[in-house]
């Protein structure tokens, strides 16, 4: 175990970034407070629901609740479908861990359920929710179907009108309530809250995490990028193609024969305002340092390329330096593509078991 924690990527790669090829950034307590004020909207009382409730057969309980998150535009409320496995012999207040899907996943994915039932058997409670517009938010809907048409009409919205953030924001503001909740409960310990999440969820990791200090250690994984090397370097495809359909109503709407770099630029500046900025990893990643942090990436990740990864992760080995908390950084790259490999998963449960006793 000692060798996956202790593993730091050196590979060969072609144009290898250090820290001064960094962009220069606002104090990270200015960009902390920006992003909070971009993504902030009322309150509402969290009136948590329980759906159903169980105990397994090994001894542990499983919940399924929702909680409001907003009024919406129309004030209609916005639920959030949350799931919690309580480990098995649980007494008092346990650690707990967040995990988080993909683009197309729910709650209900695979590798979700799979890692929050290992996380149990190191006596960690395990949460998860659906995105917006995923899950049990779109009942009946397949994949990221209703994902992309949201993008869709969150690009058509007309200057003045209310407008949704679909593409992570609405969803990092989900997380930052779902911490609100977490703190009403009596059997999770607030000091010792972990959040990992899979590509999108990934992104919302470092988005969410990065400004509330309420999450102690976290492990963004094919996630870690720069949206604003990706729109310069002309490598933007991969991440466009998550939300294909949105990029391509842009396109015509914008009179371009197809998606180019000038549709991208036009897309993101307006469903996630900021992300080539202030709100790119490479930025908000520095506001990790002292937390445990732990990256996982692909060196042949088109959705996440790695050159934009180096970026970031350069940006984290300085900060980190900075605060003299290198020995709470640790970064495992393996050669592969948007894909987290049997190897990374293990050290990032190893990771939770470290910072998370």
């Amino acid at each position: 175990m000692q060798s996956v924690l202790g593993f730091v990527a050196v590979l060969t790669f072609p144009s290898v970034l250090v820290a001064q090829d960094v962009p220069k950034y606002p104090a990270p307590q200015q960009v902390k407070a920006a992003f909070k004020k971009l993504l902030d909207r009322p309150k509402v009382p969290l009136d948590v629901k329980i759906v159903s409730g169980n105990r397994l057969n090994d001894g542990s309980h499983h919940w399924f609740l929702t909680f409001a998150a907003e009024k919406k535009a129309g004030g209609a409320i916005e639920r959030v479908p949350t799931f919690i496995k309580i480990p098995a012999g649980a007494k008092g207040r346990l650690p707990a861990v967040i995990v988080l899907h993909g683009t197309g996943g729910s709650i209900e994915s695979g590798g979700v359920m799979s890692f929050i039932n290992d996380l149990a058997q190191r006596n960690i409670i395990g949460i998860a929710i659906d995105a917006r517009y995923h899950g049990a938010r779109v009942p009946g809907s397949k994949g990221s179907v209703a994902y992309n048409q949201a993008v869709v009409r969150a690009w058509k919205t007309k200057p003045g009108e209310p407008m949704e953030h679909p593409f992570f924001y609405d969803t990092v503001w989900d997380l930052w309530r779902l911490l609100d909740y977490l703190e009403t409960r009596p059997d999770i310990d607030m000091k010792k809250i972990g959040m990992i999440g899979f590509s999108m969820g990934g992104i919302q990791t470092y988005l969410a995490a990065s400004v509330d200090d309420r999450v102690k250690v976290s492990v963004p994984a094919i996630a870690v990028q720069s949206f604003r090397l990706s729109l310069e370097k002309d490598l933007w495809q991969g991440r466009a193609n998550t939300i294909r359909l949105a990029h391509q109503v842009a396109a015509k709407d914008l009179g371009e024969p197809e998606v180019n770099q000038k549709v991208v630029r036009a897309l993101w500046s307006k469903i996630v305002p900021g992300i080539t900025g202030d709100y790119d990893c490479p930025s908000l990643i520095r506001l990790f340092a002292g937390r445990p942090l732990l990256i996982l990436s692909g060196t042949k990740d088109k959705n996440c390329p790695y050159e934009g990864a180096q970026l970031a992760i350069a940006s984290a080995r300085r900060a980190y330096k900075d605060a003299g908390a290198e020995a709470r950084l640790s970064v495992l790259v393996e050669d592969v593509g948007h894909t987290v490999t049997p190897r990374q998963r293990a050290a990032a449960l190893a990771w939770f078991e470290k910072w998370l006793p």
